[in-house]
């Protein structure tokens, strides 16, 4: 989580100067370039996905998430941004009824209903309507979501690998074919940032496999939420923002029903596990 905050101080700070789609670009194709070179001659072998489709849905997803969520904190603190984001897995909660088949107990749904409490605390809309910036981190968080459905349709039949590839290669072809339109030079120093910012998502997406890899998801999953320390100090160390008491309180909210229900979910899950036969 450290290493994904540090991707979006580094594109904050990079936004400051230079258009966000080349800023997005940068982020994809030194992603891409990193995974290449960390592959090496298991490339061919790794870069075949056995469902291409749902890879490259999954990909677009992503790809979509990082537009509209650097679109957001071009303009919002960073952790604003983070916390709307955390709407994420409650919204997962809801798409899993009609596109994975999954129930929701009426715990869950309170659980949904103080998460979304708690990001209108954040939101605090006003007579005029939410800000634009608010709602494009709120559809981030959406697409967000949609990738997670996503990644759980793929399953395991892909190895971590080919995922990242995957990933990092989509929205650098997309933004290859933008950026020429809104190119600006880049000083000697900011190429080392831009360079930087691709490695910082890739490097942040291995430990995340590795994460999981390692532990199971009721214990890797949870440590999502410490990116909100992470985008506190980043954001007042390099921007001078600190969150206001909507923001923290909403943040409690959200964070508070997110854990309890992937806990449920967990809980839910073992109950299933211990009822089979075998």
């Amino acid at each position: 989580m450290f290493w994904f905050v540090t991707l979006d101080a580094t594109a904050k700070y990079l936004m400051q100067s230079y258009p966000v789609p080349q800023v997005i670009w940068a982020r994809f194709f030194f992603h891409l370039i990193f995974v290449v070179i960390l592959m090496g001659p298991r490339l061919r072998t790794q870069i075949r996905s056995q469902s291409p489709a749902h890879q490259s849905l999954r990909s677009l997803f992503m790809f979509t998430t990082t537009a509209l969520f650097f679109i957001g904190i071009s303009i919002l603190p960073l952790t604003t941004a983070s916390t709307i984001m955390f709407m994420a897995p409650v919204i997962l909660t809801i798409l899993s009824i009609p596109l994975l088949g999954e129930k929701v107990g009426p715990r869950r749904w309170m659980g949904i209903i103080i998460a979304f409490a708690g990001a209108v605390l954040v939101m605090r809309p006003s007579s005029d309507g939410l800000e634009l910036s608010i709602l494009i981190v709120m559809a981030a968080a959406f697409t967000h979501a949609m990738y997670q459905v996503f990644t759980r349709k793929l399953g395991t039949g892909d190895a971590p690998m080919t995922s990242l590839f995957y990933t990092a290669i989509t929205g650098a072809a997309v933004m290859t074919v933008v950026v020429p339109f809104v190119w600006q030079p880049v000083a000697a120093f900011d190429w080392l940032l831009f360079v930087f910012a691709g490695i910082a998502g890739g490097i942040g997406h291995l430990c995340m496999i590795r994460a999981f890899r390692q532990a199971p998801a009721s214990v890797v999953a949870p440590f999502s939420y410490s990116s909100l320390l992470w985008a506190t100090a980043f954001g007042y160390v390099l921007f001078g923002n600190l969150p206001d008491a909507w923001t923290l309180s909403g943040a409690v909210l959200i964070i508070g029903s997110g854990l309890y229900i992937f806990h449920r979910e967990q809980t839910l899950k073992r109950r299933k596990s211990s009822r089979a036969p075998g």
